[in-house]
């Protein structure tokens, strides 16, 4: 490579450079910089104090908890029926255009507005979800769930929120890698007497392996940050049962002020989010593995 082409290929790498050092690494000094110091005071150097803090409470390991059974439950489901969708559309039955853009219609939602959205449907006095169940003979009366304010739904009611805003997104990403599988596989599988059960678990399953990790990983980052609708819908509680790592560093960052415990506990979630993704990585992305 020639001076000029050095030169070239630095002006092109430059911008996107000077992006990631003001918006990534520059944030990432200030907010380790801020873990190190006084909650109140934020001029006192404590050193690791913040971290210890964190790791010895009880409150933290309970939204860790909540946080991984959030993700683990939103994301599973979200994948199988992303899944079943995709598939069916991708038969090209009469009116699937018109189904997919239904289907997508979530994803034109804010998810502070889907939050809402919820909020209303499962309140316990007049949401009808619990009308629903009422006359369909599932509950004994229309208030007998209290899916925002009992510790046994509130993390689910969320979770439920959470399905019907992304699934979207799963479908689309997984209905795209579908149709980008050749056609020819299918027709030697054919030829070959494979049955549709077959050609599922030998063809097409495969070839979605890559498309599944890049969605899967996307949507485990996206829903380990959820914030806005669990704000909405119950704020973490009740007794912090639905309370997740992001609502508990808002807690101590916005109501009380205790920037250096927030910012620990961001580094530590960052930390195990990262911790999460690389063993997905290496357990389901084998890129030596033949696709079929």
């Amino acid at each position: 490579m020639t001076k000029s082409d050095r030169r070239t290929a630095f002006l092109f790498f430059a911008p996107a450079a000077s992006f990631m050092i003001l918006f990534f690494v520059y944030p990432m000094f200030l907010l380790v910089r801020d873990s190190l110091f006084d909650s109140k005071t934020g001029t006192q150097f404590v050193g690791g104090e913040n971290y210890i803090r964190a790791l010895s409470s009880d409150r933290f390991y309970k939204s860790l908890y909540n946080t991984v059974v959030f993700v683990v439950g939103a994301v599973s489901i979200e994948l199988i029926l992303g899944l079943v969708l995709a598939l069916l559309l991708s038969t090209g039955f009469r009116g699937s255009h018109a189904a997919r853009t239904m289907f997508l219609s979530p994803l034109m939602i804010a998810p502070l507005v889907g939050g809402l959205i919820w909020k209303f449907m499962l309140n316990d006095q007049f949401g009808i979800l619990n009308t629903i169940l009422f006359k369909i003979g599932w509950i004994d009366s229309p208030q007998s769930i209290l899916w925002l304010s009992d510790e046994r739904y509130a993390l689910l009611s969320c979770m439920i929120a959470d399905v019907w805003l992304t699934t979207p997104f799963m479908m689309l990403v997984l209905l795209a890698g579908i149709q980008g599988i050749p056609e020819s596989l299918y027709e030697a599988a054919h030829i070959d007497g494979a049955n549709k059960a077959q050609r599922f678990w030998r063809i097409t399953l495969p070839c979605l392996r890559p498309v599944i990790v890049v969605a899967l990983l996307i949507r485990i980052i996206d829903a380990a940050r959820s914030f806005d609708i669990i704000w909405v819908l119950t704020q973490g509680g009740p007794n912090f049962s639905s309370s997740v790592l992001s609502t508990m560093i808002y807690n101590s960052m916005a109501r009380f002020n205790q920037v250096g415990y927030a910012s620990a506990m961001a580094i530590l979630f960052m930390v195990v989010l990262m911790a999460i993704c690389g063993v997905f990585m290496m357990r389901l992305w084998n890129p030596n593995k033949k696709a079929i």
